[in-house]
C-alpha cells in the first residue's frame, strides 16, 4: 500500500526552507552568469536538408519512452475549479506539436515567398535558452540550466504550476495531470502535475553520445558543437544559402539556430497556430525588462531553496513507497 509524506515530514521540509531562507541575504544571479559560455552547446539545423520524414521525432520519443509520465486516475478535483486537467495520456500518438508525451515534433510549413512556393520542414523542441525565464522564474528550483546549455525540468520536484510556460516566449514546457509530488502534498490545490520537455537527451549526454534526434536522421539536418563554432557554421550557411537565422539572438540567445532559405516571417504567417506549436516571431532578450530583471534575482534564491526542501520531501515519499 502506498505510503503518503506525513505532515511532520511535509512540515519538516518546509522548515528546512524557512531556516536556510532566514540565512540567505544575498540573491543570486540569473543563470548565463552561472554557467561558462564556452561550454555550451549549440545545435543547428539547416531547414533546406529537412525532408519532414519523422526520423528524429520516432528516435525523440524512443529513446525517452521510459521517462513518459504514468498517471494516476480519477485526478483529484482541483481548487479553484476554474483550474483544469491537462491530459494527454491517451493521445500519446500525437506528434503535430509539443506534448508531455511527444518533445519534438516536425512543423510542416508550406506557402508563398517572393511569388514561388514553397515547403519547408522544421523541427521544434525546446530552444535552451541561454538565459532562460523557466529557470530563473521557476519558485521551485524545479528547472535549471546546466554548463552545457541544457534546459531541463526535474520531475521529482516539479510541481505542475506551469510557470515555466507561461514565462517561455515560446510557451514550450507542457503538463500532464496526475503524476508528480504534488499527489503527496497538495492535491486539490493548483500545480496539478509535472511538465515535460525536451532535456536534449541528458541521459544519452552524459553517457557521450548524441542526443537522439540528431543520431537519427538520415539527412543531416543537425549537428550540435561549441557555441562559438556552431554559430560561426549558421552564419556561413545563411551567407552561402542565401538564408536567414532563427535562435541566435532571440530571448537573449539561445542554444538552437535555426537556418531557413525562407524568411522567418513568412514561416511564421503560414505555420499551423495552437497551443504546443512554438511561434517563429522575433523575441527580445527578456531581462531587458527591469521588473523580470528583479523578480529573477528575489527568486533565485528562494527557489534554490525550495528546491531543496522538495528534494527531500520526494525521497521521503519514495522511501515511504517501498516500506
Amino acid at each position: 500500500m502506498k505510503k503518503h509524506v506525513s505532515r511532520r515530514q511535509f512540515l519538516g521540509g518546509l522548515g528546512l526552507l524557512g531556516v536556510a531562507g532566514a540565512a540567505s541575504v544575498l540573491p543570486a544571479a540569473p543563470a548565463r552568469a552561472a554557467s561558462s559560455r564556452s561550454a555550451e552547446l549549440v545545435t543547428l539545423l539547416d531547414l533546406s536538408k529537412c525532408v519532414g520524414c519523422g526520423a528524429c521525432v520516432q528516435a525523440c520519443k524512443e529513446a525517452n519512452a521510459a521517462r513518459y509520465p504514468e498517471p494516476k486516475k480519477p485526478f483529484p478535483p482541483m481548487l479553484p475549479k476554474r483550474v483544469k486537467a491537462e491530459d494527454w495520456s491517451d493521445q500519446r500518438e500525437v506528434d503535430d506539436r509539443l506534448t508531455p508525451y511527444t518533445w519534438l515534433y516536425v512543423d510542416h510549413i508550406a506557402g508563398q515567398h517572393d511569388g514561388q512556393p514553397f515547403e519547408l520542414h522544421m523541427p521544434r523542441r525546446c530552444m535552451h535558452c541561454q538565459n532562460p525565464p523557466c529557470a530563473n522564474l521557476c519558485p521551485w528550483g524545479s528547472c535549471s540550466k546546466d554548463a552545457r546549455g541544457v534546459v531541463e525540468i526535474d520531475p521529482a520536484t516539479c510541481l505542475g504550476g506551469a510557470k515555466c510556460r507561461d514565462v517561455c516566449p515560446w510557451g514550450i514546457p507542457q503538463r500532464q495531470t496526475g503524476v508528480g509530488l504534488y499527489l503527496d502534498l497538495l492535491p486539490r490545490l493548483a500545480g496539478n502535475g509535472v511538465m515535460y520537455k525536451c532535456d536534449r537527451c541528458t541521459p544519452r549526454l552524459d553517457q557521450g553520445q548524441l542526443p537522439a534526434c540528431i543520431e537519427a536522421c538520415p539527412f543531416e539536418v543537425q549537428q550540435i558543437g561549441p557555441r562559438q563554432e556552431m554559430e560561426a557554421k549558421a552564419r556561413a550557411l545563411a551567407a552561402e544559402m542565401p538564408g536567414y537565422l532563427y535562435g541566435l539572438e532571440e530571448n537573449g540567445g539561445t542554444n538552437t539556430i535555426y537556418v531557413s532559405p525562407v524568411p522567418f516571417e513568412v514561416l511564421e504567417t503560414a505555420r499551423a497556430k495552437g497551443q504546443g506549436r512554438p511561434h517563429l516571431a522575433a523575441v527580445g532578450d527578456p531581462f531587458e525588462n527591469q521588473t523580470l530583471l528583479a523578480a529573477a534575482l528575489v527568486t533565485a534564491p528562494l527557489a534554490g531553496l525550495a528546491g531543496a526542501a522538495l528534494r527531500t520531501i520526494s525521497r521521503a515519499t519514495r522511501e515511504a513507497d517501498h516500506d
